[in-house]
């Protein structure tokens, strides 16, 4: 039955009114987000951008992995171990945060405010609890929080069953936040040789839940921008808790810290401290020092400091046991200076070996008398048996052959009262007075080691220029070549020499040398390596008292092998031993130091005979 016209119409009408009703509400929809789209990236692009990003984007710190510091051969002194970052996602820590700071702070021994702070910062889902926790515990940690999410997950589930929905929703926040602790590859600092080189070492500080650990001292610490490398990070989108497969990912890898390599010798260093720990020990002493160097190079293969500590637990350990006393601490040489000086001497042309002098008991000088260690009245010595004998007396009238400012300009030349730019912070220059203090009696004690001041490895060093023909060699503790956090490069591949005396006075000299080791004539026969020629001088000196004057004695003894054709020099120095003098305490130290050394890198005797230099003249 066909319908009315009328009704056509109306029909008609009305679809199309609701066309165009529809039409009017697509119109209204689509200006409202083009409105929103304008507002978004024309108004205000960069605010809401920041809002999506920081809603849905972790950042992840990439830690660098630290340069190891090694022993010349390779062998690690202080290096990286596995090691892990605890983190949190605090969007699902946050509802639980003073439950799950509690299990943190008692497992990790952090501070329970500070990890409470972080599990609630908002606008985040990546916050720091522990930096370089040992793999084992943050593990053990890690699988603690584990089961007690999956215990929370089913006690939701019987709440769910039970239609106890408060039971439930308590126990779901419970396993998000546990489900929220995570950790990141983080390496952990470890000394595995403790003690050994740990005054060179340094360490680093406890770090900090951002990952920071200041290094706070040694080599950590003057190479630290070097051994440090990069952090690189990682960001990455997240939904519902998990990263987007496809979402804006992108990743700025770490660079890694370098090596530095030592001229250590581990093993060495090892046996160095041990024998200088005994040495300090039954001489009843306050501290001592050892250093031994290769002569040819000036590498230093050795060098300990008593009282020490275990770089694995610094705070234990007494603050001012940290640095190197070695380069930090400065005292006056003694006797061990009176080879400088014959040494100039004789290649000023104004003495040989075999020099006659006459000395008396005392000698008066200005208005202070002059005395040997010993008594004696009045002594035929050559210059031979001034050394052998460590005269004072001898010395200094020796030494009157000089010409104005020659002695200062020789010792300057050995590198006395200047750094040796090592590489170890807060070395010290010494003191050597300068011309306007430099005055007849100033010249008289140092001429025999008293008015001036050095450290251990200037000292060494000096020393070692007569062992090495005359020739100083710059000192190394570092192999090839290494920058550090000051910008100053050092090590081996910038060493330098120059010429203080001649070969000839550098040989006269050490031959003077191995008469202080005659069992007969000398001061120090108990430093002898039996099979060796052996050149040595001891040293015994008063320490000068922080309020004036002088209090206690620093004793040493300073030598190289074999004497004819020298490769390892060695100085050992013990401050305010209770007993015994350079000869005594220094002497067997030595001994024991070089026979050592030379067994351990195969240093055949030479078969010549010793130098017989007379001591005595009639």
């Amino acid at each position: 039955m066909t319908r009315p016209r009328t009704q056509r119409l109306r029909s008609r009408g009305s679809s199309e009114f609701r066309m165009r009703a529809g039409f009017v509400v697509i119109a209204i929809v689509l200006s409202f987000f083009g409105a929103r789209l304008v507002q978004l990236q024309g108004i205000d692009p960069e605010q809401y951008a920041e809002m999506a990003a920081a809603d849905g984007t972790v950042t992840v710190v990439l830690p660098a992995q630290r340069g190891d510091i090694l022993d010349r051969n390779g062998e690690p002194l202080a290096d990286s171990a596995d090691g892990l970052m605890v983190v949190a996602d605090p969007a699902m820590t946050a509802q639980k945060a003073p439950e799950v700071a509690k299990f943190l702070s008692t497992r990790l021994a952090v501070d329970y405010f500070e990890t409470l702070e972080r599990l609630r910062v908002e606008d985040t889902r990546f916050q720091y609890i522990a930096r370089q926790v040992p793999a084992s515990l943050a593990m053990e940690v890690l699988d603690e929080a584990k089961r007690r999410a999956a215990d929370a997950k089913e006690d939701a589930e019987e709440a769910r069953k039970d239609k106890d929905a408060e039971a439930r929703a308590e126990a779901e926040a419970v396993a998000s936040a546990y489900s929220g602790l995570a950790t990141r590859r983080d390496p952990v600092r470890v000394y595995p040789g403790r003690d050994v080189a740990a005054n060179l070492v340094g360490f680093l500080g406890t770090p900090n839940p951002d990952g920071s650990a200041k290094p706070s001292a040694g080599f950590e610490a003057t190479f630290n921008s070097y051994l440090a490398g990069t952090d690189g990070e990682a960001r990455y989108q997240v939904g519902a808790g998990h990263k987007i497969p496809l979402g804006d990912n992108t990743v700025t890898e770490a660079v890694d810290g370098r090596d530095l390599r030592t001229t250590l010798d581990r093993d060495l260093q090892w046996y160095t401290q041990r024998v200088l720990r005994q040495t300090v020990r039954q001489s009843g002493g306050e501290s001592g020092i050892a250093v031994v160097m290769d002569t040819r190079t000036g590498d230093i293969l050795a060098l300990a400091d008593d009282p020490t500590y275990d770089a694995s637990k610094p705070l234990e350990a007494d603050k001012d046991d940290y640095n190197s006393r070695a380069m930090t601490d400065v005292y006056e040489p003694g006797s061990v200076e009176k080879v400088l000086t014959v040494g100039a001497l004789i290649d000023a042309g104004k003495v040989t070996a075999r020099t006659k002098l006459k000395v008396p008991g005392r000698l008066m000088r200005q208005d202070r008398p002059i005395g040997d260690w010993f008594d004696h009245g009045l002594i035929k010595l050559t210059l031979a048996g001034v050394i052998a004998k460590s005269s004072n007396i001898g010395t200094v009238l020796a030494a009157d052959r000089f010409e104005d400012g020659q002695l200062r300009d020789y010792l300057t030349r050995f590198g006395i009262g200047q750094k040796t730019d090592i590489g170890v912070g807060g070395e010290t220059a010494g003191i050597l007075p300068d011309g306007s203090l430099w005055t007849s009696q100033t010249e008289d004690r140092i001429a025999f080691g008293q008015a001036l001041s050095v450290n251990a490895v200037q000292m060494t060093a000096a020393v070692n220029a007569i062992a090495n023909g005359g020739v100083r060699v710059d000192p190394s503790l570092v192999r090839g070549t290494a920058t550090t956090t000051k910008g100053a490069e050092v090590g081996t591949d910038l060493t330098t020499t120059r010429r203080v005396i001649s070969e000839d006075a550098a040989r006269q000299t050490a031959m003077m040398m191995e008469r202080v080791l005659d069992p007969d004539e000398g001061s120090a026969p108990a430093a002898a390596v039996p099979g060796y020629r052996v050149a040595g001088k001891t040293g015994t000196a008063q320490r000068a008292a922080e309020g004036g004057g002088y209090e206690g004695t620093t004793v040493s003894f300073a030598g190289f092998a074999p004497a004819d054709d020298p490769r390892f020099t060695i100085y050992v120095v013990v401050q305010d031993p209770k007993s015994g003098g350079g000869g005594s305490v220094g002497g067997p130290a030595f001994a024991k130091l070089m026979s050592y050394a030379l067994r351990r890198y195969a240093v055949p005797p030479t078969g010549t005979p010793a130098s017989r230099l007379p001591v005595t003249w009639r």
